[in-house]
């Protein structure tokens, strides 16, 4: 039985589009989030519809300790694109300040699978540290693994080839299968999540309900956009190249490598497909379709887009 008492909820990475639905569905529900954020202004939007911004940094452990007092749960979502120390720093100090606080849930975004081995990638393996630090912690917790964001296709690496020529890119091989997911899905049933109590100690992978591969993928394009559209394998250097220029020299390196090892290695591709049915059961979230969401973000993919 979930709860059905009003709660307050501190909500982790809202002014960002992995959990920057949580707080709407909170209010939907009748559920009161707080959502923290370095600036007040980024986080407009969620106080215009209800929720309460509370300024801080996630660095600032004495901040975090003193907004969750009177907090019944915490919605945690970490900015892995930091550097995988601060990353480690920013998980733990959000976990001890809800011990210190009593908090009765947390539910961890873990924006990403929990690999079963370290890889010698800190980016990658912080998942692990932070798993294990939650476990340790004796706070009650459910953890959500998500597969790769459907968002992940309006980078430069995608829109534009879809929007100027008709493909849609991306840098794995087509004869490979992902369950993409919508953000706003995950953050669904994170909210479903912390009304949920009783059921700490679940660590759920989670991923969209189809598992296409690369033409799949374009069929389903096509039938959100109403036009023909073509699936392009973009080379793993090119996904780099592009990562470079949007984000800095060397920014795409380490992508550029792991995609690769999908493209030499294909026995050791990872699966990306969650099974959906248990997760569902207790989670009663409505799954959102690759062409809905398409459809719904047709002017961003309609030329001409830059790059």
């Amino acid at each position: 039985m979930n709860t059905t008492n009003p709660l307050n909820v501190l909500v982790y990475g809202a002014t960002g589009s992995q959990a920057g639905a949580v707080p709407t569905f909170l209010l939907a529900a009748g559920h009161q989030p707080y959502v923290l954020t370095r600036t007040a202004d980024k986080a407009a939007h969620h106080a215009r519809a209800g929720a309460i911004v509370l300024e801080g940094d996630m660095a600032d452990g004495n901040r975090l300790r003193e907004i969750s007092d009177g907090m019944d749960a915490v919605s945690l979502l970490i900015p892995f694109f930091a550097n995988p120390a601060e990353v480690a720093n920013y998980g733990r100090q959000a976990i001890d300040a809800a011990k210190a606080a009593g908090v009765k849930l947390l539910v961890w975004n873990t924006s990403g699978a929990i690999l079963p081995v370290r890889t010698g990638n800190p980016s990658i393996d912080v998942r692990i540290d932070m798993q294990q630090y939650l476990q340790e912690s004796g706070l009650p917790h459910i953890i959500i693994q998500p597969s790769v964001y459907l968002e992940n296709l309006l980078g430069p690496w995608t829109a534009p080839f879809v929007a100027n020529k008709n493909q849609v890119a991306y840098p794995v091989p087509a004869d490979m299968p992902v369950s993409w997911i919508a953000s706003d899905d995950v953050s669904a049933l994170v909210a479903a999540a912390l009304e949920r109590p009783q059921l700490a100690g679940s660590n759920w992978p989670v991923s969209g309900l189809a598992n296409p591969d690369g033409p799949a993928l374009a069929r389903a394009f096509s039938e959100g956009l109403g036009r023909p559209i073509t699936y392009y394998a973009m080379p793993p250097r090119d996904f780099g190249g592009i990562l470079d220029q949007a984000f800095g020299p060397g920014a795409g390196a380490a992508a550029a490598s792991e995609y690769q090892r999908m493209w030499d290695f294909p026995e050791q591709r990872p699966s990306f497909r969650a099974d959906m049915q248990p997760v569902l059961a207790e989670l009663p979230v409505q799954m959102t379709s690759i062409s809905q969401w398409v459809t719904a973000r047709k002017a961003l993919f309609s030329a001409p887009v830059t790059a």
